[in-house]
């Protein structure tokens, strides 16, 4: 699923940085809130260091909301692994690489049926500068 008007997948030769991102068992992003810039590419070096299996998807709030309900009536969807997300079982690591298109804010949330109730979700905030 790409979003032309928030962000594209991208390659890695176009990251201009690399935010490291963990994941654990308390249901949270660490960090939560990570500020970008338009035009900017990043790199999510994200790692599970919990002893579930999490995920961490990027998208619209109302989109991801709608994701996470879909996940609940089909708890047993398979894993996945699209340009906007990534699911790691404990102790993985892996990568996301995306492009910031417009100022305001982009959400990202673990969809596995409960984590994103019980609060696993973040946001980049978007700045023209």
């Amino acid at each position: 699923m790409s979003h032309p008007a928030t962000g594209t997948h991208a390659g890695h030769p176009s990251a201009t940085r690399i935010v490291h991102v963990a994941m654990d068992d308390t249901m949270r992003f660490h960090p939560s809130t990570i500020a970008v810039h338009v035009g900017e590419t990043i790199t999510l070096d994200i790692k599970n260091t919990g002893k579930l299996q999490h995920e961490l998807t990027i998208g619209k709030l109302d989109e991801l909301q709608a994701h996470a309900q879909q996940m609940r009536q089909h708890p047993d969807m398979p894993a996945h692994h699209e340009a906007n997300a990534i699911t790691l079982d404990p102790g993985h690591q892996g990568t996301l690489t995306w492009t910031f298109a417009t100022p305001g804010t982009l959400d990202f949330a673990c969809l596995i049926p409960g984590h994103y109730e019980a609060g696993m979700k973040g946001q980049f905030v978007v700045s023209q500068e």
